[in-house]
């Protein structure tokens, strides 16, 4: 289909899929999913963070993110520990595995993203990224 002229919707659920589709492949390895490889980012970034915090950061309702930690928890990646400050609430943690995989993985990262732009010029990738998160985040806060 040589057509650029197509519904949106359309074209962005076959652009997701490729995206998908090759940043799996460089995370399976590593037995990590997209959506986990940003969690992790999260906490590579600050350690030691709340559940639902990093739910809110990443766009995600309460039952998703506590199946993304569950999940990154079962794999050794994570861990929950009580909040010294306030013992009903649990804070999550990167064990030694999680905080081992950080430059290979972010090196995979930046692998997929230079293969799905290579054909871009620098300019016209800031600027889709810019119109992504204006649909995405911007969009959806107007709601």
């Amino acid at each position: 289909m040589e057509n650029a002229d197509i519904c949106i919707h359309f074209l962005l659920g076959k652009a997701l899929q490729r995206v998908n589709q090759v940043s799996k492949a460089k995370l399976a390895t590593y037995g990590v999913t997209p959506v986990q490889y940003a969690l992790l980012r999260l906490l590579w970034e600050r350690d030691g963070q709340y559940g639902h915090l990093l739910g809110e950061r990443l766009l995600l309702d309460g039952a998703t993110i506590t199946g993304i930690i569950d999940r990154l928890e079962q794999n050794n990646f994570i861990e929950r520990r009580v909040d010294p400050n306030d013992r009903r609430n649990k804070l999550v943690f990167l064990t030694e595995k999680g905080r081992s995989v950080e430059a290979p993985l972010c090196k995979e990262m930046d692998e997929m993203n230079d293969e799905i732009t290579a054909r871009f010029e620098e300019g016209e990738i800031q600027r889709f990224k810019e119109m992504l998160f204006d649909i995405g985040i911007r969009g959806k806060n107007r709601s």
